[in-house]
């Protein structure tokens, strides 16, 4: 009896799943109801500004911020990005070094303006006080807005070869620590023939003080030790450094003018 060979039946191809219409009927209407719930969010009063504070301005007012940078009562909430807020400000004034943006939901919208530092005040022709800042610009004060000149006062920069030397002075000013300066009560643009930069500085405690600007960093620790240690008088701080009493300048003077007689 022939032996039956066993025969292999092949597997019968699994049925493809029948997709459920139910389920995607609800994953459409869940998209739908999410894109309905961001709809009315967006168009509703909490999703706007309703206060915005300037923290750190003395400079500019809030209300010309508020203007410039489009933070205003109404607004959207979410559509604040804090670099082109910062780029808004600072292409209208240049005077404003940093921003920093912080929010609270909802509606409340925290800036942090950190405005360049002012390193000497410049007294115009008009009356005019222009606060001179450590980035080289001027902003002129507003009348409320003035500030005890604590720090020195610039005259005889109008030149307009000046402007350039000017800007150099407040970035060195700037790096100058503000005891060193605190005796300075003007400084004067006075050039020469050997000195383009030179300039001539008048204390509160009555020295009288020439220099450079491109010296004055090095130099100021030599005016620091004369003025707490000896007599007013005039400090030259050029290549060399030199000092003499009104005293003795006086008498000099005198004695000159006593010999051309």
């Amino acid at each position: 009896m022939e032996r039956l060979q066993a025969r292999t039946i092949p597997r019968l191809p699994d049925q493809p799943k029948k997709k459920r219409k139910g389920t995607k009927l609800i994953w459409l209407l869940f998209v739908l109801f999410l894109v309905l719930l961001a709809v009315l969010f967006f168009r509703s009063s909490i999703s706007k500004i309703t206060d915005v504070r300037f923290i750190g301005n003395t400079l500019v007012s809030s209300s010309e911020l508020s203007e410039v940078s489009g933070l205003r009562v109404g607004e959207p909430f979410f559509m604040t990005s804090e670099s082109t807020i910062t780029s808004r400000v600072q292409k209208r004034y240049p005077y404003i070094k940093g921003l920093r943006l912080e929010k609270h939901f909802p509606g409340q919208i925290d800036v942090y303006v950190q405005e360049y530092e002012t390193v000497a005040f410049e007294l115009t022709s008009d009356g005019q006080v222009m606060a001179s800042l450590e980035n080289g610009s001027d902003v002129k004060l507003k009348q409320e807005k003035k500030l005890v000149l604590e720090k020195p006062v610039l005259t005889q920069w109008s030149d307009k070869g000046a402007l350039a030397i000017k800007a150099d002075l407040c970035k060195r000013l700037a790096n100058i620590p503000n005891g060193l300066l605190a005796d300075i009560s003007e400084i004067r643009y006075d050039p020469s023939d050997s000195y383009q930069d030179r300039i001539k500085m008048y204390t509160r405690s009555g020295f009288e003080v020439i220099t450079t600007v491109s010296m004055l960093p090095d130099k100021i620790a030599y005016l620091s030790g004369v003025v707490e240690t000896q007599e007013p008088g005039r400090i030259t701080m050029l290549n060399a450094d030199s000092y003499i009493s009104y005293t003795n300048l006086n008498q000099g003077q005198q004695e000159k003018s006593d010999g051309a007689e």
